[in-house]
């Protein structure tokens, strides 16, 4: 933790907030995508993507889980959802998952959560949606194939909220899903026909 302090109480003098680019954020933001992705502190959407401040737009939570339209009163996700769409106008939305993920690992292998009420819960709004993948035994399951299902799943479930399918429906608006491998820095895109696949840049 003291690095992160020494780090956090150096920021102003390692960043020239002189710059116009920082002057210019006070001003307002302008992101130009919501990126829906999971806590996990391996993954980093401004690093994975090279993105500057005030380009992205994020919300991230354990198993990059949108929960439907409609399903808690209030909620972060639906807030931030709405906020990025109404107010910032983005008109791109990423849903990535990744390798490794431990909410989908958790789900793949079935595990015991009753002494984390808070996570089975949570993860319970996914494992309807997984029912399908999830019916053969863990050791045949590749934890891949559970967390693209999973983006995949989200996606649909943006599709629920009726600001996205206004804009879905007027073109103003395009869905994106990712899957992210941590070890090898690769993303895979989820093409129309269902597949992810790795583009050459």
């Amino acid at each position: 933790m003291k690095a992160l302090l020494d780090r956090a109480r150096s920021f102003r003098r390692r960043v020239d907030f002189e710059s116009g680019e920082y002057r210019k954020l006070a001003e307002g933001q302008y992101p130009e995508a919501l990126f829906i992705t999971c806590s996990d502190s391996r993954v980093i959407p401004a690093l994975i993507t090279g993105a500057r401040p005030g380009e992205i737009f994020e919300l991230r939570n354990a198993g990059n889980i949108v929960p439907s339209y409609g399903q808690h009163a209030a909620g972060g996700e639906a807030a931030t959802i709405e906020y990025a769409l109404e107010v910032l106008g983005v008109q791109d939305v990423v849903v990535c998952g990744h390798s490794h993920c431990g909410a989908m690992g958790a789900l793949r292998s079935g595990d015991d959560l009753t002494a984390l009420p808070g996570v089975d819960a949570w993860l319970g709004l996914a494992r309807p949606s997984l029912a399908s993948v999830l019916t053969g035994a863990p050791d045949d399951l590749e934890l891949s194939d559970v967390v693209q299902r999973n983006v995949v799943n989200q996606l649909a479930a943006l599709r629920s909220y009726p600001v996205v399918r206004q804009r879905l429906d007027t073109d103003r608006l395009r869905l994106h899903g990712w899957y992210y491998e941590v070890d090898t820095g690769q993303v895979h895109e989820l093409d129309e026909d269902g597949r992810f696949r790795v583009h050459a840049g």
